[in-house]
């Protein structure tokens, strides 16, 4: 297995619960509050609070950190791969697409960005990962600039029309 289901906030319980999962990573902005579907187990569920931004410096807003991709790295390694891991942000198509790429790639070091990169893009017509969380990720993996090129190579997700969960295998699939 090893499948991520990625989501919008407003659609986290009915896809927990539809896809089985038991753990959830949740890319929200500080302080915001939301409810745990209760089939995540609460040992299982990392809430990292940051903004949507790709750069430090704005305000009041938290800017992704090294901190916090240690922290989605760390998460994704304890994952199990025995059921979907859920990962969220406000709308599923910057902060959690950009989260579940560096997900897999921390489950599964030795597969290459591109075909990563061309997976999440098949999966995915609006998503356009947070490019200072694929940054950072890419430094904190030791990629050597390979997940920021793959990552541009896909270019910006098409106009976002609308909730658009998705799946995403974090593991190559066999053509």
């Amino acid at each position: 297995m090893g499948t991520i289901v990625v989501a919008p906030l407003g659609k986290i319980a009915e896809l927990a619960i539809r896809h089985r999962c038991r753990e959830m990573l949740s890319l929200v902005a500080p302080k915001q509050n939301f409810h745990r579907p209760a089939v995540i187990d609460v040992g299982r569920h990392l809430i990292v609070g940051v903004n949507d931004i790709a750069f430090a410096g704005t305000g009041n807003l938290v800017a992704p950190g090294e901190e916090h991709v240690a922290a989605i790295v760390n998460f994704a390694r304890g994952w199990d791969r025995q059921a979907p891991l859920l990962v969220h942000c406000m709308m599923g198509v910057s902060r959690s697409p950009a989260a579940a790429l560096i997900s897999a790639l921390a489950v599964e070091p030795d597969q290459d960005e591109h075909d990563l990169a061309q997976r999440l893009r098949k999966a995915s017509v609006q998503a356009t990962p947070n490019a200072r969380l694929v940054e950072i990720g890419d430094h904190v993996l030791g990629r050597g600039g390979r997940l920021v090129a793959a990552v541009r190579a896909i270019g910006r997700g098409a106009d976002y029309v609308g909730d658009s969960p998705f799946l995403f295998s974090a593991v190559p699939v066999d053509p």
